[in-house]
């Protein structure tokens, strides 16, 4: 279990603030943090709270137009920074991708083949190498276009989903994909310039609930593609809902 902040924004905008709340959930979400735009992408397996690496890049943060945040709470995968998020790597095009996964995958018979080629031992990095190798296998023949991007992701989530929970958050240099697919699990706010998502509402401004299993699309802080709806909504296990009360002791 694991908590998620996405930013994406036509222009550079201040979020120090809503930054500063979001990892402060370290405190609950204690094995690792991370965070990425444009020119950086940093991560940490100490707790957020307590790094000083995060302390000065906070303080050192100018606005920015994109940025993603991820602090962890391990469930799969030893604490040890390979295992944090954000993932990032280029595709055989040459683009840069960067992944931010809350969640579990209980059913992912696809993602074994990954066990001996990733860095660490988490089910998100296996996940992460399923998408590039999807990203590659599609773009022998040349660079897929926007929509093309899309429609892989949107055919990912649909296939990833059922009985696994999947809140992820990919930026791929120019656009950002967002999906939850476990209800009350992601939110998101307007800002003057775009919109702010997070796991949880970071500030007391208007927070509404991010669609459930429906795969959303934002360039420059509009929302440019909509997925249709699917039918893999994650349903919390006994063995989700034990880890989830684990955080709280």
């Amino acid at each position: 279990m694991c908590e998620l902040l996405g930013f994406c924004s036509a222009r550079p905008e201040n979020i120090k603030d809503q930054l500063r709340e979001f990892y402060s959930h370290s405190e609950q979400h204690r094995h690792g943090w991370g965070i990425m735009y444009p020119g950086l992408c940093e991560k940490g397996a100490d707790k957020a709270n307590d790094s000083e690496k995060l302390k000065k890049i906070l303080q050192s943060l100018e606005p920015q137009s994109v940025l993603l945040g991820h602090i962890r709470f391990a469930t799969v995968g030893s604490v040890k920074t390979v295992n944090c998020h954000p993932f990032t790597a280029r595709d055989n095009t040459g683009r840069e991708w960067t992944l931010i996964h809350n969640g579990t995958i209980y059913s992912g018979s696809q993602l074994m083949e990954f066990l001996s080629r990733q860095s660490g031992d988490t089910d998100s990095e296996r996940l992460f190498l399923h998408l590039l190798k999807k990203l590659d296998l599609a773009q022998q023949n040349g660079a897929l276009d926007e929509r093309g991007r899309f429609e892989l992701i949107d055919a990912l989530v649909r296939e990833m989903s059922p009985r696994n929970k999947l809140n992820l958050m990919i930026y791929d240099g120019e656009i950002m994909y967002i999906h939850k697919n476990m209800s009350d699990t992601m939110k998101y706010k307007k800002t003057p310039f775009g919109y702010l998502f997070s796991t949880a509402a970071l500030d007391n401004g208007e927070w509404k609930s991010v669609p459930t299993a429906q795969l959303l699309a934002f360039r420059d802080g509009k929302k440019i593609f909509t997925g249709e709806k699917h039918n893999g909504v994650f349903i919390p296990t006994l063995q989700y809902i034990k880890a989830s009360d684990a955080m709280n002791i």
